[in-house]
């Protein structure tokens, strides 16, 4: 019986391991991501010759296989934590509501209130494993056309990326579900490394508020600069920093 407890709790050790490892990583290359698409703010030239650095040096193309890879490591181990059954699902759904409405309650005290708020951590964890949901069928969506768009010339005058097909693509009507993805993206990998480091025990060193302070924070940056990049992307902006190359060109 102790050995079987002991083999579990490795098993279990190396799944948290494994999960928590590829979300770290992909919200790092998330992070990595948001920039490099952000090379549009600078206009079409900065962001052909990155993709064309990225594509002649081959580090584009295997970098689409190992993400997506790691893309579906993480919804395999991350799943384990999601609930499969119909009668867990609405479960959740009643968790969910009882934490949203807690606090509003009307309850015989002196202020009229539940003394109770909801608990931060678990709404966070219902909207992580929400968010997980849609980037696991956005996301799918997203990696196959940038693979097809890298390997082919399906989408373009030429085998790789390139703005003018990369824009019009997004202005076409792309920019609502990679809005959409963009969104659930960001979010769920900054509360996804807050909830990393709680379970490490960076609590011990910085208390949970600043830790969900930082969070915020990176969230809010990361999810402003992709915003901008979306909105240029769909041609309802000139490129802000054009400037930089044209000026550097002049």
């Amino acid at each position: 019986m102790t050995k079987s407890v002991t083999v579990s709790a490795r098993r279990q050790l190396a799944h948290e391991i494994i999960s928590g490892g590829s979300g770290l990583l992909l919200a790092l290359f998330m992070w990595g991501h948001v920039v490099l698409v952000g090379s549009i703010l600078t206009g079409e030239r900065g962001f052909d010759w990155l993709a064309t650095a990225l594509e002649d040096f081959y580090i584009a193309q295997p970098t689409v296989v190992v993400i997506f890879a790691l893309f579906l490591v993480h919804a395999v181990y991350a799943a384990r934590k999601i609930p499969a059954q119909l009668e867990e699902r609405r479960r959740l759904q009643a968790l969910a509501k009882g934490l949203r409405n807690s606090g509003r309650e009307y309850v015989p005290t002196r202020t009229g209130h539940s003394p109770f708020r909801p608990h931060l951590d678990s709404m966070l964890w219902i909207w992580q494993v929400r968010t997980g949901f849609i980037i696991l069928v956005l996301g799918s969506f997203h990696l196959v056309l940038i693979g097809i768009d890298i390997f082919t010339p399906l989408f373009g005058n030429i085998a790789g990326i390139e703005s003018v097909s990369s824009t019009a693509r997004v202005a076409a009507g792309l920019w609502i579900p990679y809005a959409v993805l963009l969104l659930c993206v960001e979010f769920h990998a900054s509360v996804g490394l807050y909830r990393l480091a709680i379970k490490w025990g960076a609590d011990l060193w910085l208390s949970r508020e600043t830790l969900h302070r930082i969070e915020q924070v990176i969230f809010w940056v990361v999810l402003a600069i992709g915003a901008l990049t979306l909105v240029v992307l769909a041609g309802w902006l000139e490129p802000p920093l054009a400037f930089l190359i044209d000026g550097g060109s002049a």
